[in-house]
């Protein structure tokens, strides 16, 4: 049994490159690289889908978040102060701890 390869990216890369260049076959390539047709197929595939990825801004991925999901966090936020400053005051009250540090 054949151990699986483990191609780095920059190999897959470089693999795919050519095949959208169409300079040679896939049969070719998979020869030239030891790597099945189909895999160099695939490669070539997700190259190109992936394309558009490489001219986009590095913030840009943050303007993803939608306003209603900011909103719902706030409020979760301000839920969370509201429940730590309750627990505070009455962990206070009931271990006579105001001003004092344990």
């Amino acid at each position: 049994m054949k151990k699986r390869k483990n191609h780095s990216p920059e190999f897959k890369a470089k693999v795919a490159l050519e095949a959208i260049r169409e300079e040679m076959t896939l049969s070719e390539l998979s020869k030239k690289y030891g790597v099945h047709p189909t895999q160099i197929g695939t490669w070539k595939r997700a190259a190109i889908e992936n394309m558009a990825t490489a001219f986009t801004r590095r913030g840009a991925a943050s303007e993803q978040v939608s306003a209603a999901d900011v909103d719902k966090l706030h409020s979760k936020i301000g839920q969370l102060v509201v429940e730590r400053d309750f627990l505070a005051e009455a962990s206070h009250q009931l271990l006579g701890t105001r001003g004092k540090k344990w």
